[in-house]
């Protein structure tokens, strides 16, 4: 399901829009609580299901990568998603600075909806 880029959508409420290239790669836009929304080209690099790893490139709005971790005892460990990411667009670098808590919490609020939404899909409490 994670490696389903065009299904983001139906469970994580800000990712609103996916334009699928081909089976491994996507344009995503998303967009959490401030009025700006980000176009991401996120092409999967590496799928390992013995190891539960799922790795992600991303480029435009933000540059970086992302990696889920699946955990082999999911009753013990919790679902890992972590991302590493520069953003690139000029407006949201040179408010940066002034505005890093503001973007913070945009991302927190992305994120807990996300764990919310995902839980929900997959009926995990």
């Amino acid at each position: 399901m994670l490696a389903d880029l065009g299904g983001y959508p139906r469970w994580w409420p800000q990712v609103r829009h996916v334009e699928r290239h081909d089976d491994e790669s996507a344009v995503v836009t998303v967009r959490s609580v401030l009025p700006y929304s980000l176009r991401v080209l996120t092409r999967q690099e590496n799928i390992d299901r013995a190891a539960g790893i799922l790795t992600a490139h991303l480029e435009g709005d933000m540059t970086g990568w992302s990696r889920w971790t699946v955990p082999s005892q999911p009753e013990r460990e919790p679902l890992r998603y972590e991302q590493q990411v520069v953003l690139t667009l000029a407006l949201l670098r040179r408010l940066g600075p002034l505005t890093r808590p503001l973007f913070a919490l945009n991302h927190a609020v992305m994120m807990r909806a996300g764990e919310r939404g995902l839980r929900q899909h997959l009926g995990v409490r």
